[in-house]
């Protein structure tokens, strides 16, 4: 790949990984959006959606290569890297705003909307009118005396499971910055095993969200079509178990690149940027475990 230094730019080449970007971003949105309506209609899955994800899998090891093939090569000076640092932080601040709009619809859903509905703050008509004789009392569960209002059989509590993946995401994150401080000092087998170890840590605590969501779907009867309840809790701790897959991946990439020797102590900026995504994903986290699983 031919690239070309102006000063103090770094200048690439033309590259085709944008335009890749598009087509499998939107080959992925139109196949999940097919696969939604075909399966509501009892059909299956959308060609298009595996197509849309192998695409992008293609766009990450092809970009994510060249970029690592660019900084091998030492192309790359302070001002690339001063760049990197401020998209990195860009990025986890659109994923903390990402996870503040979902935060933002249960915090709504229980202290506004719960009220209302319940006769709360003057509006004892809206209770009357459309829940006669509801109670907004937080989580819903499945009243027989109104089953127009669906709800799971019991809530989720904080004991179990998640209280074990969140002992699993904080000691991940004493390992994860053992692994830092050993690349800092040039240290690649503590490096490595500490790497691998939270690379581990991620995988299991995967495993038990999975455990977590048949336990919810066989035996509590939470689902996504329980009700207010049972919408947000998948839709919060679904999308960060996503982020978590994202994040053991990219640590996984780290290790890989660790084990062929590819960071120095004065130059790693691809491991701290994954660490700053992990310790983003395990705050995130004590944020569900405090308002989702434990209020």
């Amino acid at each position: 790949m031919s690239t070309t230094n102006h000063g103090d730019y770094f200048i690439p080449e033309p590259s085709k990984w944008p335009i890749v970007g598009t087509v499998a971003l939107t080959t992925t949105v139109i196949g999940v959006v097919n696969t939604i309506h075909s399966m509501q209609a009892g059909g299956s899955m959308s060609l298009l959606l595996p197509i849309g994800l192998l695409l992008i899998a293609y766009l990450f090891f092809g970009w994510f290569g060249a970029v690592i093939d660019e900084s091998m090569a030492g192309l790359y000076n302070e001002q690339v890297d001063r760049s990197f640092r401020i998209g990195m932080l860009w990025f986890i601040f659109s994923e903390v705003m990402f996870f503040a709009a979902f935060f933002g619809a249960l915090f709504y859903a229980r202290v506004f909307a719960l009220d209302w509905l319940a006769g709360g703050s003057n509006n004892a008509m809206t209770n009357e009118l459309l829940w006669p004789g509801f109670e907004g009392v937080w989580p819903l569960l499945t009243n027989p005396d109104n089953a127009a209002i669906p709800g799971p059989k019991e809530s989720m509590g904080p004991g179990g499971l998640p209280a074990i993946n969140t002992a699993i995401l904080l000691l991940s994150s004493v390992t994860v910055t053992i692994a830092h401080h050993a690349l800092r000092q040039d240290h690649r087998k503590p490096l490595i095993l500490w790497l691998a170890a939270t690379v581990a840590l991620g995988v299991i605590f995967l495993f038990l969200q999975v455990e977590e969501y048949v336990h919810a779907y066989q035996e509590m009867g939470l689902t996504l079509d329980s009700g207010i309840y049972g919408s947000t809790f998948f839709m919060l701790t679904g999308f960060h178990g996503f982020h978590v897959t994202m994040g053991t991946t990219m640590l996984l990439v780290m290790l890989i690149r660790a084990i062929k020797g590819h960071f120095t102590s004065d130059n790693h900026f691809a491991f701290e940027a994954v660490a700053w995504y992990w310790h983003f994903v395990d705050v995130v986290w004590l944020g569900l475990f405090i308002f989702v699983y434990w209020l």
